[in-house]
């Protein structure tokens, strides 16, 4: 939260492939066949209709926890010249289908992420008399500064701390999986080129020190 040399921007799109693959897509090395959810669904990855997306597990944060988790969603994410702010393109909807899923990880997540909403409310209105939301926005940062580091955070701020540590990577994971992120990203995709292909640009050739190779 405090000022630097680089962005806060620059330094979460540097973790965010890091946080993609590791938080919210399942792990190649570990990749298993889900496990049977305990009512009557096959898989939660079996036969997907894509012209109707759906999921099939209620979401269970409550309107006020999703209000909350809007206003610390965009202090993490906030909107620039190229990117969206995170509540914008539905991160908190994200984290509410992300904590509703029946997995064991997700069930602590769910834990995590409520328990972590009412811990900052509470802790909101013993510094200030009023719920996070209600601050003014060096009141809120102040907060989130407190917390973002979990090595210097106090040890009765440490609950604060790991519910920041777990909204921050699943806040970046549901951010940069989104399209309307990935041009921030440099990633074009699946893009058209107009006329013959022109090639690797020299300067991403001459970066990867094969000049005379390609």
């Amino acid at each position: 939260m405090h000022e630097s040399h680089i962005s806060r921007r620059s330094v979460f799109k540097l973790i965010a492939a890091a946080s993609a693959a590791g938080t919210v897509m399942p792990r190649l090395a570990e990749a298993k066949s889900p496990l049977p959810l305990t009512v009557g669904y096959k898989t939660a990855l079996s036969d997907p209709d894509f012209a109707h997306p759906s999921i099939p597990w209620e979401k269970p944060l409550d309107a006020t926890e999703l209000a909350t988790l809007g206003v610390l969603v965009d202090l993490i994410l906030p909107a620039d010249e190229q990117s969206p702010a995170a509540s914008a393109i539905g991160v908190p909807d994200f984290l509410n289908e992300w904590v509703g899923a029946p997995y064991q990880e997700n069930k602590e997540d769910c834990e995590i992420i409520r328990g972590g909403v009412a811990w900052i409310n509470t802790h909101a209105w013993q510094l200030h008399g009023k719920p996070f939301n209600d601050l003014a926005s060096d009141q809120q940062t102040s907060i989130l500064d407190s917390i973002c580091d979990w090595s210097k955070s106090a040890p009765e701020l440490s609950y604060g701390a790991r519910f920041f540590q777990k909204l921050r990577m699943l806040t970046l994971g549901g951010y940069y999986t989104h399209p309307a992120t990935w041009k921030s990203l440099g990633y074009v995709g699946n893009s058209p080129i107009a006329g013959p292909y022109p090639g690797v640009p020299n300067e991403i050739i001459k970066q990867l020190g094969l000049e005379g190779e390609i």
